[in-house]
């Protein structure tokens, strides 16, 4: 999305230094490939290689690892096996637990058919066998497959001690509230925007107010299906966009322009239905700011 692994890299090492200034902060910080052109890859061990600077950078800083899918993998990938012999290396390696990712097509097209199938079982089958060989290195796998069901299915076959973290942000809220058999962790990009709605809900789960949780989680489910719509990929203007919206920056402008990816309308929508959600920390601050973009869109 614009952020190169350079910038990506100082960025990870000044955050992992300022949550070591707070007491009980944990972080992670994703690894992956993306210094890596992944149509001029040639092989797995140029992948793996790719991986393990970035594991190195953020583990030397003090960082929990994230293991992001790749592109570059996923190109150049045979067959499930390729998969499993890159991903265990580097959990080998790792000095600590790692979540893993399973990022679906619906963010991001190049990595359709990750895992080496287009088939969800086929595909769950070989990530659930990279996990039963590694289960005393995994803290968890976040899927952002958009879909319940699956995650469902595939976290009641998670082994003991690896917990699931939803990255469905079409329906996390019934997702973290579970079932008789489980429940799902947030890991999530709309916790962004809904932080606090999300720490009060959360609160209330804990103490056992299952309504009191829905009451306060679910208004947020509607901005979060508008804000994650397709082309799934631009959610982050959205994210960026609310941040303005609430004074945690002083402008709505990202790497790239990207702030372009969507269109006014959807920007009006996302408005509306945070303020439902009672989002704003300052209302009259969002609603000016709303204001002077809808004027330079030509709208009074």
């Amino acid at each position: 999305m614009g952020l190169d692994w350079g910038n990506a890299a100082e960025l990870i090492s000044r955050v992992l230094a300022e949550a070591r200034t707070t007491p009980g902060a944990e972080l992670a910080s994703g690894a992956g490939t993306d210094q890596l052109d992944p149509s001029a890859a040639k092989t797995l061990h140029e992948v793996t290689t790719a991986y393990e600077e970035q594991v190195g950078h953020i583990e030397r800083h003090g960082g929990k690892v994230i293991l992001m899918a790749s592109r570059a993998l996923c190109r150049l990938a045979q067959n499930p096996d390729d998969y499993l012999k890159v991903y265990s290396r580097l959990i080998r390696q790792c000095s600590g637990k790692v979540i893993l990712h399973w990022l679906g097509e619906m963010f991001d097209p190049a990595l359709a058919g990750y895992w080496g199938s287009r088939n969800f079982h086929s595909a769950m089958d070989t990530v659930l066998d990279l996990i039963r060989d590694h289960a005393d290195k995994i803290d968890g796998i976040k899927i952002s497959l958009l879909d319940a069901g699956k995650e469902i299915e595939m976290r009641r076959l998670l082994p003991d001690g690896v917990v699931m973290y939803t990255g469905d942000d079409f329906n996390y809220a019934d997702l973290i509230a579970g079932d008789e058999h489980g429940f799902s962790h947030g890991l999530l990009g709309i916790f962004d925007p809904i932080a606090p709605a999300a720490a009060a809900a959360l609160a209330r789960l804990e103490a056992g107010d299952l309504s009191g949780f829905h009451e306060l989680l679910d208004p947020t489910v509607a901005l979060s299906r508008r804000l994650f719509e397709a082309p799934t990929q631009y959610y982050k203007s959205g994210v960026v966009f609310l941040a303005w919206l609430n004074g945690f920056q002083d402008h709505f402008r990202m790497i790239g322009g990207a702030e372009s990816a969507r269109g006014i309308l959807h920007y009006a929508d996302l408005f509306r239905l945070a303020d439902k959600a009672g989002l704003f920390t300052d209302p009259e601050r969002a609603a000016r700011r709303m204001a002077h973009l809808c004027a330079l869109n030509g709208i009074d």
